[in-house]
């Protein structure tokens, strides 16, 4: 069964369906410097248009990278905060496009 929304994958192997913000933040809290670097959220289809990644750097810091090209969007910054990331990935992943989300009512 796919996502209805999105997906997020770690390094490892976890692989989470429409995850919530406290289901990324332990995806995140387990990220170290060896065996599990990164985890990458995107729609969960083929050639999605958007994703995010976060990365390990070491000594609690992480890189955060969101990619929308429907959008021509590209960002890539440094955190310290596991739970701000949770939180600010939350948000920004609530106003992608999805197809698979119902057009508003006045749309229809």
């Amino acid at each position: 069964m796919r996502a209805e929304y999105y997906r997020a994958d770690s390094e490892d192997g976890d692989h989470i369906e429409d995850p919530s913000e406290d289901a990324l933040f332990m995806l995140f809290d387990d990220l170290n410097g060896s065996d599990n670097t990164f985890v990458v959220i995107q729609p969960d289809q083929d050639d999605p248009a958007w994703s995010a990644s976060v990365t390990f750097l070491g000594k609690g810091r992480y890189e955060v990278v969101r990619r929308d090209t429907t959008r021509n969007e590209h960002e890539a910054v440094t955190e310290t905060s596991i739970g701000r990331i949770a939180l600010d990935l939350t948000i920004w992943m609530a106003a992608r496009d999805s197809p698979e989300r119902a057009a508003p009512a006045a749309e229809r």
